[in-house]
């Protein structure tokens, strides 16, 4: 067997739409679980600080940050607890 390169391999699949909509939709909640867990360190909390001051469970803080789907309003109630406005854009 020969060794295949990741990028290559990455894009071979993306031609596959059913795989390309999966990808982008992992990446759009992982790319959400790095801004959280970015802004929350940002500000010197824990989770579970973070947890008390926006009234989210620690556990569901937990969750986003490792790329769990969530609500907007959960992500505003974490973001005005953070004093930060939430922004979701399509590009």
């Amino acid at each position: 067997m020969s060794n295949i390169n990741f990028k290559d391999y990455l894009n071979e699949q993306l031609q596959d739409p059913e795989f390309k909509k999966e990808f982008e939709n992992e990446t759009t909640k992982l790319e959400s679980a790095i801004a959280l867990t970015k802004a929350r360190r940002d500000s010197g909390l824990s989770q579970r600080d973070l947890s008390t001051i926006s009234d989210v469970p620690q556990s569901t803080i937990a969750r986003i940050e490792s790329g769990a789907n969530t609500s907007i309003d959960t992500l505003t109630k974490i973001a005005n607890a953070l004093g930060k406005k939430l922004n979701v854009s399509f590009s």
